[in-house]
């Protein structure tokens, strides 16, 4: 499987504080995919790999990888790709692989769909709260063996904001790259002004505090495909990437970390009780756009016919007769054991 071949002059350093890459050793890196149902992860992905394929609907988690070619080298860098299926329900799967092995070279992408804002804040929250959760407790794990290497990740993720950024004592920055796309422009695009305009400022306020980028994106516009594709493969390749930035709402955004500000994005509406920016953000979405509950994931997912395999659901069946056969004997014996 080989990741499209855009040729590129070598790696290029675009924010302080990132370890330049040896142009002559193969370098291998990882994303991390995670967001709503639906939102067009898969299509995403598969455009980032140019694979010519219809997406399907993702299981649980799925692996898949693609490779770079680089000019004047035999050495080929590898993108590995993660993605999370079944929307938030199980976003404990992060941890298998997020590991103190991978963790300096892996991104977090989560993916929002954005005509269905009664899905977003939801999506964000409770992803954000996995991944955050995840890499405290992977970069505890690295401080043990190489506090350098711990350090380093985090001074990385705070170069992209410098000592300067106005907003640098209020940010609460995640330690691993991390960045939120914004799926399904074309039809976004079509909304309401005002709705546009509260999605797109609480979404560059939670991508400022946690220290992503944000990018919109709909793939059935190329140019937004091809300024996706660019920004991912920055973030596995070092691939040198744009610094423009678009805030207007009513414009696909695109804005990474670093270049924007609390004193552009604005303050929403004072909401009673609120502690902090984060909450009156959070208030104002959800009297905008109350959210839907995320669909229970079946008791038993073997069981769901969608997932059915009439050779494997057999010796499954088998199996469970077995195990049922074997319980009953146990019962037999600790109860005979008891007289």
């Amino acid at each position: 499987k080989q990741w499209y071949q855009r040729r590129v002059r070598g790696p290029s350093l675009v924010f302080p504080g990132v370890v330049v890459e040896n142009p002559n050793k193969s370098v291998e890196r990882s994303i991390f995919v995670a967001g709503a149902k639906s939102s067009g992860k898969t299509g995403m992905i598969l455009r980032f790999l140019d694979r010519d394929e219809q997406p399907k609907a993702t299981t649980a988690l799925e692996y898949t990888f693609g490779r770079r070619s680089r000019n004047d080298s035999m050495s080929k860098d590898v993108a590995h790709v993660w993605e999370l299926g079944g929307g938030v329900a199980l976003s404990n799967l992060i941890e298998v692989p997020v590991t103190k092995d991978c963790i300096e070279t892996l991104n977090f992408v989560i993916v929002v769909d954005l005509s269905r804002p009664e899905s977003i804040w939801t999506t964000l929250e409770t992803l954000i709260a996995a991944i955050r959760q995840r890499v405290k407790k992977v970069i505890h794990e690295l401080k043990v063996d190489s506090p350098s290497a711990a350090n380093r990740l985090v001074a990385e993720c705070l170069a992209r904001y410098g000592p300067e950024h106005p907003d640098k004592d209020i940010l609460d920055i995640i330690p691993v790259p991390l960045t939120i796309l914004g799926s399904k422009y074309d039809l976004f695009q079509n909304f309401d002004s005002e709705k546009r305009k509260i999605i797109t400022r609480t979404l560059r306020y939670v991508a400022h505090l946690y220290g992503a980028h944000l990018c919109y994106f709909s793939s059935k516009m190329e140019q937004l495909v091809m300024r996706a594709r660019s920004l991912l493969g920055h973030l596995v390749f070092k691939t040198q990437l744009s610094k423009s930035t678009v805030t207007d709402h009513t414009k696909p955004v695109y804005i990474l970390a670093g270049m924007d500000a609390v004193s552009q994005i604005g303050s929403p509406p004072s909401v009673v009780g609120s502690r902090s920016l984060l909450e009156q953000w959070k208030q104002l979405f959800l009297s905008s756009f109350p959210q839907e509950p995320e669909a229970a994931m079946p008791e038993d997912p073997s069981k769901d016919r969608k997932y059915s395999e009439p050779l494997v659901d057999t010796v499954r069946a088998q199996k469970d007769e077995e195990l049922e056969r074997f319980r009953k004997a146990q019962e037999r014996k600790m109860r005979q054991s008891a007289i």
